[in-house]
């Protein structure tokens, strides 16, 4: 079995259950958007969102979930769903999972309009259910998110992106979806409390772990072959590059930079970075530093009794570390 099998085992049927409802929440009397939103949902991805959702939910509400639970994992979809649409939009992408994106079958026009479609229809399934703490949740989530990509924007400009700024960066980005998915979960069976706290943390260090997961790939995989180098080819200053342009010579660093700033796209200029990244414990930094969050998740999920919500969540943490894309 599948690892991603493994983890699903125990919440298994709600997941079924929530596909279904998941498509549901999408529907529209628009004959156009019902045909690229039944795209989207025959092209799903692992849904670890969704996942992270229940199985807090089973963990905290002792194996319980109820229908909150499914409107925050629909929410949660719609809004993630959204995001990629809109993204695609804005990088130009014409590929999303191996398949044509939304704007390479429809154009932009389309693709930007299905995005705040979606947008929409997760905010009114909060409201229309009276979940305003659900809402608040994820509405925080949509602000950090858009703060983190206008910031790297802002960043990316100059290259003066510090280490502080760079985890700025990615818990607004990356973390803070995953941290909503696991505060939604929690805030659905048990809305007072600390455990609704306690599992945004959790989610934001593995959100945390997950982006560095993601930085490491681009310095090459034994399982995906040659590094690929895409990152330092869109100038985007991941924390490998980052330390190694920290702990340079003033010489060194000047190369760096330069590299990053005018030579992106030379790649034998870009294959030097990465070596240079490499031999001077860029890679291993960033390893011991995912490691750390890591850990510090797995802190918070061991204070829970165990059961077999909990072990999943542990396996999804090794997972995001260990997973080969």
């Amino acid at each position: 079995m599948k690892i991603v099998e493994q983890i699903k085992e125990p919440i298994a049927h709600e997941m079924e259950l929530f596909e279904k409802k998941f498509h549901l929440s999408m529907a529209s009397r628009i004959a156009l958007l019902n045909r690229i939103t039944h795209f989207i949902v025959n092209r799903k991805g692992k849904q670890m969102r969704p996942m992270f959702v229940f199985l807090v939910a089973k963990m905290i509400g002792k194996g319980q979930v109820n229908d909150r639970t499914y409107r925050g994992a629909s929410v949660i979809e719609l809004i993630h769903t959204a995001t990629l649409v809109h993204d695609d939009v804005v990088d130009d992408s014409l590929k999303r999972r191996g398949f044509f994106s939304i704007n390479a079958l429809w154009k932009n026009k389309i693709a930007v309009l299905v995005g705040d479609y979606l947008l929409s229809k997760g905010l009114l399934l909060s409201i229309d259910n009276k979940d305003f703490d659900l809402l608040q949740i994820i509405s925080v989530a949509v602000r950090e998110m858009s703060e983190g990509e206008l910031l790297q924007i802002e960043k990316a400009r100059r290259l003066d992106i510090t280490e502080d700024i760079y985890y700025d960066i990615i818990r607004k980005k990356t973390a803070t979806l995953i941290a909503a998915c696991c505060s939604l979960g929690a805030c659905s069976v048990q809305p007072e409390g600390e455990d609704v706290e306690k599992m945004r943390k959790f989610g934001e260090l593995i959100g945390v772990a997950f982006q560095i997961k993601d930085d490491l790939f681009d310095y090459g995989n034994q399982r995906i072959g040659k590094p690929t180098g895409i990152d330092i080819k869109e100038q985007k200053m991941t924390l490998p590059l980052i330390y190694s342009i920290n702990t340079a010579s003033s010489k060194d660093k000047k190369w760096l930079i330069n590299s990053v700033k005018k030579h992106n796209r030379d790649k034998k200029r870009v294959r030097e970075v990465i070596n240079y990244v490499k031999t001077n414990g860029g890679l291993d930094y960033a390893i011991d530093s995912m490691y750390r969050y890591k850990n510090e998740a797995l802190d918070i999920l061991n204070t829970y009794p165990d059961s077999e919500y909990k072990t999943s969540l542990l396996k999804m943490v090794d997972y995001v570390i260990d997973r080969a894309k």
